[in-house]
């Protein structure tokens, strides 16, 4: 062997049964001492070091193990042994059973591995497979051992049963077991612990059965006796835990000596139809009684229930049957206490009720029965009885704004099927009813638009927290109001523009600017649903106007919020004349400013009138009707001068004045000293005939003034009758006749320097609404020609139905199919369009 050779030495043993003998063990404990693996430095020493230099034995450099049977074959390659006196050794292959009996008498393993190397004439390298097998004869137990053994187990089991002491050990016990499963009567010791067991259960069947026995004494009887049973079976299965995990692991069909025991308590006991039927009528009795509000004893109820669901009859003995008691139970209460109990009430019982179920599942119950006890709860109480919860509260709830119920309402009608829908449709249904109360009733139009933000508030706090912003109750609202708001046509329209126009004057102090921001928000959700925004256009814009040339805006800023609301809501189209009259307000500031300037340069005394012009563009601003009365000479100069100044600036521009949206702020001397009163230009052209004369009649006013007389009586009742009186009236009252003397009142007094009559042209008047209306009519008229005659171009031949669901789908507004088809005749009287000859049902374009 050469000096640079290396070995490495493996060494594998498996002790395949317990009955083997302590000097097969010793062997192979003091051969891997001897022999264990050597390093690569190990062996390299041995070979470099001289033959009398002690080392190991660098043994096979692998190692096959294959069990089968009973002995084990080790196969081993190496390349030789070498001994401590440097002669080489037998190999492992030469262990056969001779040599292991050899060994058993050699004092030492050396000497019994040199006695080997006589017998060895394998060369170095060689392969040789070392062969381990068990003893031939096997150690025999002492006679009568079986017999004896069973009768102390079965003297073991009985004391068991039987509540007394056991004379053995434990250990000792567990022992004997152990033995007797070694030498294969393991399955003779399970039938006869079986039949131990089915005997004692057999034996205590009559206790359960004989005679009549209280429900509740009965309970507690098979209790203790299950309970004292499993501590039985707990006690005898450590005892025969050997055979448990030997026998009944390597038999798939034999069971497990709990299951064993489980099963013959089932069988004889638990199956027994009486037995069985005392049970679970005992257990719904309590349960009976705690849903009654008395107390039971729930851990009675637990262990027995776990009794049932150990035995796997828990299902087909308990569970069908307490659901039927279940179900009735709530059917007959749900009956009796939608009858006794108002609706909020009856939701606290159903609430109470499922908690109550809840904390039965926590406390005894199987966790399976969930779902079924709480669909029959709910299905009894709640499913069957919705319609009828529905009509009974729900109005009541919402009129009465009761949260806290409402919450509930919508938490236990989530739990049910169709429940959300049909509490849905419901509440729609209370918001068309009552917002059509608040929108159709005439009397209520004064407070109209109030109700409704206050209304529709109402309705957002419901939906947010009581129907957690649930997105179908947000759409059904949207189209509840969307609804009934436009089932008065027109009229919600025309009161939202004015409580627009009411919220934006100066004199509102009634919201900051951010309070203001607010209500103009909830005033575009309004807004949002009306079908006729051409209504509120032309009204707002009226409104808009005033406010405009009166300066009655309380902020320019809120005007232009509103502004870009409306037009981020209806688009630039929409706006567009509303801003042209921003527009000409600005460039008429421009203008009055250039004019100063320009009378400033004057001679006369025309300087001593300071006149302010709103120059306003015809197309942007509402129609106004022309107005002929007579104006003092003071007032047509100073318009004079201000067409020659105007049009001298833009030439081919036609000014026409309007009388009626004129103001003037007029000096005038009384006794208690000098006032200013601001009036409109009606009521100054009035208060200036009096710098002629002190008294007149309504007539000679008439004839001077060439006024309307209509608004000439409003305005001598503003100046004679309200509360600043300038002027004062004979005979006295608050008409004015013709017959009627107006004089100047000398002896006015007010503690105020300037002073603000009431200015009646502010005030709509009938003629004014119905103008507006009429106005909205015509706009209305033309943009339905417009839109038949775009589509006709583009179409060229259509019918009489597909054109008028094509204007449904253009139109704005609401309209009638009656008015459509009038427009459709006018336009083919004017030949725009005319009727197929071969089909009166189809319209051909007109080029």
């Amino acid at each position: 062997m050469s000096a640079s050779k290396k070995y490495k030495s493996e060494i594998a043993t498996e002790i395949l049964h317990q009955q083997d003998t302590e000097n097969i063990n010793n062997c192979f404990r003091k051969a891997t001492d001897l022999f264990g693996p050597s390093t690569s430095a190990a062996a390299a020493a041995a070979a470099s070091s001289s033959p009398s230099v002690s080392g190991r034995i660098a043994l096979g450099q692998s190692t096959n193990m294959q069990r089968s049977g009973n002995s084990s074959n080790v196969n081993s390659s190496n390349n030789g042994a070498i001994g401590t006196n440097g002669e080489r050794r037998a190999n492992f292959s030469m262990l056969d059973a001779a040599h292991i009996n050899d060994h058993r008498s050699s004092t030492t393993t050396s000497a019994y591995f040199n006695k080997l190397g006589a017998h060895n004439t394998t060369k170095p390298g060689d392969v040789k497979k070392i062969v381990i097998k068990n003893f031939k004869v096997k150690p025999t137990l002492p006679e009568n051992y079986s017999e004896k053994t069973c009768q102390k187990l079965e003297e073991a089991v009985v004391a068991i049963q039987l509540s007394r002491p056991i004379k053995y050990s434990l250990e000792e016990l567990y022992q004997a077991v152990e033995n007797m499963c070694s030498h294969k009567m393991d399955a003779q010791l399970y039938t006869k612990l079986k039949d131990l067991t089915e005997a004692h259960v057999k034996r205590n069947v009559e206790t359960f059965t004989g005679g009549s026995m209280d429900k509740l004494v009965f309970l507690k009887k098979i209790n203790d006796w299950w309970l004292s049973y499993c501590q039985q079976m707990i006690m005898m299965r450590s005892i025969f835990l050997y055979l448990d995990r030997t026998y009944v692991l390597q038999n798939p069909t034999v069971q497990s000596i709990w299951d064993m025991g489980l099963d013959l308590f089932r069988t004889h006991i638990a199956l027994n139809s009486l037995v069985q039927k005392r049970t679970v009528e005992g257990l719904l009795m309590l349960i009976e009684k705690e849903r009654n509000g008395d107390a039971v004893d729930r851990g009675l109820l637990k262990s027995l229930i776990r009794m049932l669901c150990d035995l796997q009859i828990y299902i087909s003995a308990f569970e069908e049957k307490f659901l039927i008691a279940t179900r009735q139970l709530y059917q007959a209460e749900g009956q009796r206490k939608m009858q006794e109990l108002d609706v909020p009430e009856y939701l606290q019982h159903v609430d109470k009720r499922l908690a109550e179920e809840n904390e039965r599942l926590l406390h005894y119950l199987d966790s399976g029965t969930k779902h079924p006890l709480i669909y029959t709860v709910e299905k009894e109480l709640l499913a069957e009885h919705l319609t009828q919860i529905l009509q009974k509260g729900l109005d009541t709830l919402m009129e009465e704004h009761r949260l806290n119920d409402l919450t509930l309402l919508y938490s236990l009608l989530s739990r049910v099927k169709n429940g959300t829908a049909e509490l849905c449709g419901n509440f729609n249904g209370y918001i068309k009813k009552k917002g059509r109360t608040i929108v159709i009733d005439p009397e209520k139009d004064k407070n109209m638009v109030q109700d409704l933000l206050d209304f529709k508030d109402k309705m957002d706090v419901i939906v947010r927290t009581c129907f957690e912003r649930n997105e179908k109750f947000t759409n059904s609202l949207r189209e509840a109001f969307e609804f009934f708001i436009n089932q008065r046509a027109n009229k919600p329209a025309e009161l939202i523009a004015k409580y627009v126009d009411m919220k934006l004057r100066a004199g509102n102090k009634e919201a900051t600017e951010e309070e203001l921001e607010q209500i103009l928000d909830k005033i575009m959700v309004l807004f949002r649903f009306i079908h006729g925004k051409d209504v509120f256009e032309a009204f707002y814009k009226k409104d808009l106007s005033k406010r405009l040339l009166m300066s009655k805006s309380a902020s320019v800023d809120a005007e232009k919020s509103m502004l870009s609301k409306l037009k981020q809501e209806c688009g630039g189209g929409f706006t567009s004349k509303l801003e042209g009259m921003f527009k000409d307000m600005e460039l008429s500031r421009d203008i009055n400013i250039a004019f100063k300037q320009y009378v400033a340069n004057m001679e006369g005394e025309f300087t001593n009138i300071d006149l302010t012009v709103n120059i306003l563009t015809m197309g942007y601003w509402p129609t106004y009707p022309l107005t002929e009365v007579n104006m003092p000479p003071q007032l047509v100069n100073p318009q004079q001068v201000f067409n020659k100044f105007y049009l001298a600036k833009h030439s081919g521009r036609k000014l026409q004045w309007q009388p009626t949206l004129g103001h003037c702020v007029l000096k005038a001397r009384f006794d208690a000293g000098p006032k200013e009163l601001m009036v409109s230009l009606f009521q100054a052209l009035v208060l200036l005939l009096f710098n002629d004369r002190d008294t007149l009649s309504y007539e000679e006013i008439l004839a001077a003034t060439n006024i309307e007389s209509g608004e000439l009586r409003r305005i001598l009742q503003s100046l004679a009758c309200g509360r600043a009186r300038v002027i004062t009236k004979e005979p006295k009252g608050r008409e004015v006749e013709d017959k009627d003397q107006f004089h100047y009142n000398n002896e006015f007094v007010n503690k105020l320097f300037r002073i603000k009559i009431n200015q009646i042209q502010m005030k709509e008047t009938t003629e004014e609404q119905k103008a507006t209306e009429e106005r909205v009519f015509q706009d209305r008229q033309y943009q339905i020609d417009a839109a038949i005659v775009r589509i006709m171009k583009m179409r060229k031949t259509l019918s009489h139905n597909l054109l008028i669901t094509e204007l449904f789908n253009q139109l704005t507004f609401p309209v009638k199919p009656a008015d459509l088809k009038k427009r459709i005749e006018s336009l083919i009287d004017r030949d725009y369009m005319e009727r197929d000859k071969d089909n009166q049902n189809q319209y051909n374009y007109v080029a």
